[in-house]
């Protein structure tokens, strides 16, 4: 198929590598043009803006950085010629999912809720989760092309909007998940206990999350620090997961807090840092690292 793909970022990028991979003819536009060379090198065709992709492709799908950038790049797709369907894969909220359903929808394109989950390394990997929110006529013509990208494809509903409440909900977990495990493995270092030990024994007991099983293993307790997504994005999510709870009049007592502490650690200077970085912030007020005392290989 011919597919256009806006921002080739480090999960946009992910993603284009899975539909050019599969076959597909990919019509690409990114600001940088270094982010687009790999891309052109395996025959995509490059173009020098959003409208030229949209005037190509009768599907586009776009990855970007936050909810201002995707309703301006909604717009430039609103005066392509070829476009018909429109997949906005970015984290972006439900009222900034609306502006980019106005442009579109005013020329007759169609758009499909798609945020995704699992990093630039499971779009790589093909582990992706798959969220979709759009009516079932635009669901049943894009999901053998999600299932190309992702393993799990779940489809949220027929109203755009309902995909990115989803991501947000699950991405509040994780930052919850993030900030608990952390304070509580400074409090256990603090104590004089075995980093690798504590985190072995939470994963066969009670205290198993996310953060326990993937991320302070392979970036906290060696220090690489390199699960592959920035502080700054994770605090983008959870302040966009509390907007919605406030629309909604949802009462949010734990993640108002667990906002504050990922604020805290952005201003602190690490937004760019890798999001596993938010435990540099409890280490330095407990005056201990939790780091494996395990020889290196």
């Amino acid at each position: 198929m011919e597919l256009g793909y806006l921002g080739l970022g480090q999960m946009g990028s992910a993603i284009a590598e899975r539909l050019q991979a599969a076959g597909h003819k990919l019509h690409v536009h990114d600001p940088s043009a270094p982010a687009m060379a790999p891309f052109l090198e395996r025959g995509a065709v490059g173009h020098a803006t959003v409208t030229a992709v949209a005037n190509a492709a009768p599907i586009v799908f776009a990855c970007l950085p936050n909810g201002r950038v995707s309703a301006a790049v909604a717009r430039e797709v609103a005066a392509g010629t070829a476009v018909r369907t429109y997949v906005e894969m970015s984290t972006i909220g439900s009222p900034a999912l609306e502006q980019v359903r106005q442009a579109v929808a005013a020329r007759g394109i169609a758009l499909a809720d798609c945020p995704i989950s699992g990093g630039p390394t499971g779009a790589r990997a093909g582990t992706l989760t798959m969220l979709c929110a759009a009516p079932p006529e635009v669901r049943a013509l894009i999901r053998p092309l999600l299932e190309q990208v992702g393993r799990t494809v779940f489809e949220l509903g027929d109203k755009p909007g309902q995909a990115q409440l989803m991501k947000l909900v699950n991405n509040l977990v994780n930052a919850a998940n993030m900030a608990t495990a952390f304070e509580a493995l400074v409090l256990g270092a603090k104590g004089g206990l075995d980093p690798d030990q504590m985190v072995a024994m939470m994963n066969v007991s009670t205290g198993q999350n996310s953060a326990t099983l993937t991320k302070v293993p392979k970036s906290v307790l060696t220090g690489s620090f390199n699960h592959g997504a920035s502080l700054t994005t994770m605090l983008k999510d959870v302040m966009l997961g509390l907007q919605e709870a406030e629309t909604l009049g949802v009462p949010m007592l734990v993640h108002q807090q667990v906002g504050t502490l990922w604020r805290l650690a952005d201003q602190q200077g690490l937004g760019a840092q890798d999001f596993t970085t938010l435990i540099k912030v409890m280490e330095g007020w407990a005056g201990v690292e939790v780091r494996s005392r395990k020889p290196a290989d």
